[in-house]
């Protein structure tokens, strides 16, 4: 019994991640489970810290109660490894000022899209994304992706492509130092060798990850 709530509460968890907030209701419709279970979990959770709750005027009846991870709960989906590069970057501020510091990491993020570029290869667009997304997936990104007006015949699926993010593997750095973000647009850029645009940001509260990426413009 205690490896099933166990795998519930995973579950749980894992949709908050990647739809952001929801009801008891919607989380029961989608896991096939009873709404009474689901809250016993949704209780336990929050009891933990792992989520919270906000509740939302109803026109009749007894308000709506929606849940989303809390700080704590989306931690579960770091990778703790970045809070030694934190201290590390922290101690390297210190000792060479901060516009020495703007070319390291500038520097570190170059090499890093070089090393994409050379392990993404070659291929259409929507090849090279799929690879992208198996390396991020490998270094601890919950990643996908998907076409951009999939139901509209006229524009081709591999024109145009939603690359999404649900964690950040480092999350304590970009909270630091949040120039590494638009790094990693750059970064993105570069070894897809297209444009890249920002559609939705973690660090703005919002609960992905996610970029528009494209052919380059003629």
């Amino acid at each position: 019994m205690a490896t099933t709530q166990h795998s519930t509460k995973q579950d749980i968890l894992h949709f908050l991640l990647k739809h952001g907030q929801t009801t008891a209701q919607e989380l029961a419709d989608r896991l096939q489970i009873t709404p009474q279970a689901i809250r016993r979990h949704l209780k336990d959770l929050e009891a933990e810290g792992l989520i919270a709750h906000e509740v939302v005027p109803a026109a009749m009846g007894r308000p709506n109660y929606r849940y989303g991870l809390s700080k704590r709960g989306r931690e579960q989906f770091s990778n703790r490894h970045d809070e030694f590069a934190v201290s590390l970057l922290d101690t390297l501020a210190e000792t060479v000022g901060p516009d020495q510091m703007g070319s390291i990491l500038r520097k570190q993020w170059e090499r890093k899209a070089l090393e994409y570029r050379d392990r993404v290869g070659t291929g259409s667009l929507q090849e090279r994304v799929a690879r992208l997304v198996e390396i991020r997936r490998q270094e601890g990104y919950m990643a996908e992706f998907y076409p951009v007006d999939e139901t509209d015949i006229s524009v081709e699926p591999s024109d145009r492509l939603i690359l999404t993010e649900y964690n950040c593997a480092i999350s304590h750095i970009a909270e630091s130092y949040p120039s590494v973000c638009g790094h990693e647009l750059e970064m993105f850029a570069i070894a897809l060798d297209c444009q890249v645009e920002r559609t939705h940001w973690l660090v703005n509260g919002e609960h992905r990850c996610g970029y528009l990426i494209q052919p380059h413009a003629d």
